[in-house]
């Protein structure tokens, strides 16, 4: 089957999945500056397909920030470990929040190599989680 576009469909029912939230950082779409894209988690220059179980929601920077990468270097091993995968793996498996709740941190090397590839405590993302804290909307149900 030729890789085809993202439906309307699609996206409507990988944004429900993720419940409004980008499947990496956990940043919720409501208090974006931007619109979340479709992420192919396997990308489709490496033969990932347009379907249900290889798609992502995710935030602008995360989705930049991962491009083409299904691996990268655990900062703790200096080995290669497999990037997090939202439709194979359960996010709290990997990660968990900081004390403070404004960081995430990796608790495996797949966690430790997504957070740092994909910069998920950005200091944007880390001043955004402070004033969602003080309005009780951090972290994301």
């Amino acid at each position: 089957m030729p890789n085809k576009a993202i439906t309307a469909r699609q996206r409507q029912q990988v944004r429900a999945k993720a419940g409004g939230c980008c499947e990496y950082c956990r940043s919720q779409e409501a208090f974006a500056t931007e619109r979340f894209s479709v992420d192919h988690i396997i990308p489709r220059a490496k033969g990932g397909q347009t379907e249900l179980a290889n798609l992502a929601y995710a935030c602008l920077g995360c989705n930049g920030y991962k491009y083409t990468h299904t691996q990268a270097i655990d900062p703790a091993t200096a080995e290669f470990a497999p990037l997090f995968h939202p439709r194979q793996q359960q996010w709290a498996d990997h990660f968990a929040w900081s004390a403070d709740l404004t960081q995430i941190i990796g608790l495996t090397p797949t966690g430790r190599a997504t957070v740092q590839t994909l910069r998920m405590n950005r200091e944007s993302l880390i001043n955004l989680r402070k004033l969602l804290l003080l309005i009780d909307k951090h972290p994301p149900a």
